[in-house]
């Protein structure tokens, strides 16, 4: 057993990965790439399916890629189960969301534990890389493994990695952002280092999986709390007439001390909005109430009824919002994404269908999104759309975005990300925290 154990991190090994969406399916392809032969296991049997006919449901993964990977065998892709019991590492990366009432919802990862626990084998190492609060690996998963009858450390493996997939940023490889592991033992922590050290150019140890656990959402809480104080102070620049834009700027030429963070119309995805109410969640479970996480919540919350009073003034200059045209620019979260998870954009989106405005939208990332059952498809960006919007709302910088042709044939912008500033054209642009609200 030794023997076999000692070899995790050599090539050939059989890989699982529990979760084909924005994290799983890029490791999957990256364990891959690294010798290993993969198994994506989701329970989603459309993904499933549009992935056998090489169609990628991520921007940063192409088609073509998915399909070299099945058809050299190297990447198999399944609905069922049972094909856990014959692989020799399996990495969960189910979605960690929050319930309706805000506290943290781990059905995922208990259903695939509970899944897991009668297929377990010897030698088998287990690695969860979802995002969840401290004592999910060892509170959570681990004794639901044990029903399984094998002793955790001796006759399996159980570690915590956090997942650090940033969709949409092309600077930098998978491999080469530092990987923060960790074990339920020692020699959990061994297995989990031989194994990742195979694949990641950086590998780094914590001493417990709490630690490894809380690390995550100590990296999303910190920029949590600083997107919604910028953003917040946006506000209050719309109230000074002072370009918070120009103030970051030239506070960022400080060579230490200052980090910049940039105003938006709110904090999306599935991370940012959701991991610090997952520490706020355990912090109130020990009697300690987070208050700089709750009033970053409040500041977030409240951003796009903001920015829809801001737009609705303006309008409201000239004519009432139930007769204006608006249009859109991006509904995904961030930047060349198609993530829609909690973006800002769908709750603007909303806010003015609900005020009675005629609402369309564009985003060549995200084709349809549906808004109180009602479903919206997007647009093309054509000069007669921009010419006939009362207001043209910039909502996600994506790289295709035809500034320059938004700019000329516009006649009013609300821009929320400062994508105006390098152009020049006829229309007027309203920035959000550029003091000319």
């Amino acid at each position: 057993m030794l023997e076999r154990s000692l070899k995790l991190h050599y090539d050939n090994k059989k890989i699982g990965v529990i979760g084909l969406g924005y994290v799983g399916l890029p490791l999957a392809l990256l364990f891959m790439q690294s010798g290993h032969h993969v198994t994506g296991i989701d329970t989603d049997a459309n993904k499933i399916k549009q992935l056998q006919k090489g169609k990628s449901h991520i921007p940063d993964i192409s088609g073509a890629a998915i399909t070299h990977a099945l058809s050299e065998g190297s990447l198999t892709i399944t609905t069922d189960y049972d094909v856990a019991s014959t692989l020799d590492i399996i990495i969960i990366c189910v979605p960690t969301p929050l319930s309706k009432a805000k506290e943290p919802d781990l059905r995922f990862i208990k259903q695939v534990s509970e899944v897991l626990a009668p297929r377990l084998q010897n030698h088998q190492l287990i690695i969860l890389e979802s995002s969840t609060y401290p004592g999910t690996t060892r509170d959570v998963i681990m004794p639901i493994l044990e029903k399984s009858g094998l002793n955790i450390g001796k006759d399996f493996h159980l570690g915590y990695s956090p997942e650090r997939i940033d969709p949409g940023n092309q600077s930098i490889e998978v491999k080469d952002i530092p990987k923060v592991i960790s074990g339920i033992t020692d020699d959990c922590l061994r297995h989990v280092s031989r194994f990742y050290r195979s694949i990641f150019t950086q590998v780094v140890p914590a001493s417990s999986v709490e630690i490894a656990e809380l690390s995550k959402l100590l990296e999303n809480s910190y920029r949590f709390i600083n997107i919604s104080f910028i953003n917040e102070m946006a506000m209050l620049c719309d109230k000074l007439n002072i370009n918070v834009w120009e103030a970051i700027a030239s506070a960022g030429t400080k060579p230490y001390g200052f980090t910049p963070f940039f105003p938006g119309p709110g904090i999306g995805g599935h991370c940012i909005p959701v991991d610090p109410l997952y520490l706020y969640w355990i912090g109130q479970k020990h009697g300690f109430h987070y208050q700089f996480l709750s009033l970053a919540e409040h500041t977030n919350n409240y951003l796009p009824a903001y920015i829809t009073q801001q737009v609705k003034s303006r309008i409201e200059q000239k004519k009432n919002i139930k007769d204006a045209n608006l249009l859109l620019c991006g509904i995904a979260y961030k930047k060349d994404s198609n993530d829609v998870r909690s973006s800002p954009a769908l709750s603007l989106m909303r806010h003015f269908l609900q005020l009675g405005a005629n609402v369309l939208y564009h985003d060549p990332y995200v084709p349809e999104v549906t808004i109180d059952a009602e479903k919206h498809q997007s647009i093309p960006l054509s000069k007669k759309q921009l010419e006939n919007a009362d207001i043209v709302i910039l909502l996600t910088d994506h790289s295709t975005l035809p500034m320059q042709k938004i700019m000329d044939h516009a006649s009013l912008i609300y821009d929320t990300r400062n994508q105006s500033e390098r152009f020049q054209g006829s229309a007027e642009v309203i920035v959000l925290g550029g003091g000319n609200a």
